[in-house]
């Protein structure tokens, strides 16, 4: 049962209105009084309840982009939907690769499509604040949940112990914002709880000094973080810092120029003996409705909740990526939804990694291709391009999902078989953590779920590890960050129908590998400098 993320959710959405709204990224965090029923910090966390309340907004807000669902946004000037992280993670990371193309036209969304995006992107604007917020709002949690402040307040013993492991996943989810500001963006400020409240102008770091800061965030937790599986379903624990951390070594040579493939090995290796299990049930389970339930939940390390009776109405999350995949002659009710978008398909090059998207061979190729043409001629024309069918509102026997208008289908960021891919990926680049012999029999589970064919050690080569990642964890956001891994984001060496702004395709410029700092971030912060190229 979610009974964990309902208690998160009706928390975060009824927070005792508090006013937590990020205005720059100047400003670490402002906490002001609206009306008599909102309190500044320090009087709102004279409530013993306020702790794991805050912890709440911490974790729902990486599904909705204000309180009350969509409504009192966090950020200012960006509505809740389109501000939602996990939203903004899936237009970055997916819209700007082979895996995903929308049709929409609002504002500035075109150029992510075609790798023509430019600092006065409103959508990366709100992808730097989005994880800027999140990083203040872990900031402050931990200002005021210091052994100095819970003494002041008579805070007793249980629930200090209890606020420990609050501090240790604020943490954790600070250092999983600054992994996607390195990730995205390069070279960004470092705020922590020691630095002050109020408008100033924080430093700007390079990406191998983010990285450094997080990697060192990172071992630290694993002595704070409850062990594996002993948090609530939704909430993290050590091994997903393991899985973080493993994630930034696999691409420390971008981050860093230095190769850290050794500690990938090492670190994929105790998550995979961590007590977390693949999943030994069919590849759509995975995506269902009940994924919280039907075995599906074993893989996951690291899941974004979706809960429709507990979430108010929101145009983000799980809600925009299932809506706006929809289009065409689908049907919405056959999706558990009700009604489509008509915005999120694939490009043909990503359909080409499947043998055939017709056939039953390797069922993860989940490709509606009635009425869809393969070629996407106009890219505003949803029947343009293959829908995309692998995250479904009914659960894995078929029943309806508890709303049609909220899905309950949770979004995986970590889970088990991921580990397995980073593995084999490592094996292949010469890790001595990590066995060729080993890795083929992590690939063929992935393989023999989706019931395609097995492969052998003469089969695993760099292709075909980056192939297989699409074909496995394709929209679930990890696309971008692989293809810069690999080379073959920007540049010639792989092209995708729109890239670079024709139907046919071209080659973008290497400097696109990083996304602008935005715009108004730097008005916010004159101190920051553009990345190369923009």
């Amino acid at each position: 049962m979610k009974i964990s993320f309902k208690y998160i959710s009706y928390f975060f959405l009824f927070i005792l209105g508090i006013s937590m709204t990020f205005t720059s990224c100047t400003d670490d965090l402002n906490v002001t009084p609206k009306d008599d029923d909102e309190f500044l910090s320090e009087t709102f966390f004279q409530d013993p309840a306020s702790y794991k309340q805050v912890l709440a907004k911490l974790y729902a807000g990486l599904y909705v982009g204000g309180n009350d669902g969509d409504g009192q946004a966090d950020i200012a000037g960006l509505s809740g939907d389109f501000s939602s992280y996990l939203r903004l993670l899936f237009v970055t990371q997916e819209f700007t690769t082979d895996e995903a193309i929308i049709a929409w036209a609002d504002g500035t969304l075109p150029t992510l499509n075609t790798q023509t995006w430019s600092p006065q992107n409103e959508f990366l604007y709100g992808t730097y604040s989005r994880a800027s917020y999140h990083i203040s709002l872990a900031n402050e949690f931990l200002r005021q949940t210091t052994e100095e402040k819970l003494n002041a307040r008579g805070v007793d013993a249980n629930l200090k112990a209890e606020i420990a492991t609050f501090r240790a996943e604020a943490r954790f989810l600070r250092a999983f914002s600054y992994v996607n500001l390195m990730d995205l963006f390069g070279n960004v400020p470092i705020t922590t709880e020691a630095d002050p409240v109020g408008f100033f102008y924080p430093v700007q770091k390079s990406r191998a000094e983010v990285f450094a800061f997080v990697e060192s965030e990172l071992k630290d937790l694993d002595s704070s973080l409850p062990n594996a599986r002993t948090n609530e379903y939704g909430r993290i624990d050590k091994v997903a810092a393991k899985f973080l951390l493993a994630q930034i070594y696999l691409n420390s040579k971008v981050y860093t120029g230095t190769e850290r493939n050794n500690e990938v090995g090492t670190l994929c290796t105790e998550i995979i003996n961590s007590g977390y299990t693949f999943a030994n049930v069919p590849y759509t389970y995975l995506f269902s409705a009940d994924n919280d339930k039907n075995g599906a939940q074993n893989e996951f390390i690291f899941p974004i909740i979706s809960d429709g009776n507990a979430i108010r109405a929101t145009g983000g999350g799980m809600s925009f990526i299932l809506h706006a995949s929809i289009g065409g002659s689908m049907d919405a009710a056959s999706r558990g939804m009700d009604g489509g978008w008509q915005g999120i398909r694939t490009r043909k090059e990503f359909v080409a990694l499947f043998p055939d998207a017709t056939a039953t061979a390797d069922k993860r190729g989940t490709f509606y291709t009635d009425g869809q043409s393969l070629d996407i001629n106009n890219v505003g024309t949803f029947t343009d391009g293959y829908a995309v069918t692998k995250y479904i509102n009914k659960k894995s026997d078929g029943s309806p999902a508890q709303r049609t208008d909220i899905p309950d289908t949770d979004f995986p960021v970590f889970r088990i078989s991921d580990a397995y891919l980073m593995y084999a990926e490592a094996a292949v680049r010469g890790a001595s953590t990590a066995n060729i012999a080993t890795a083929v029999g992590y690939i063929n589970q992935i393989r023999t779920r989706a019931q395609a064919a097995t492969i052998s050690a003469a089969n695993l080569n760099l292709d075909f590890i980056l192939a297989e990642r699409g074909r496995e964890l394709f929209w679930e956001c990890h696309r971008r960050t692989d293809l810069i891994r690999f080379g073959k984001f920007t540049g010639g060496d792989k092209i995708w129908q729109w890239k670079g702004g024709t139907m046919n395709g071209n080659a973008t410029e290497s400097y696109r590998d990083l996304m602008p700092i935005p715009a108004k971030t730097i008005q916010a912060n004159p101190t920051l400098k553009q990345n190369p190229g923009y």
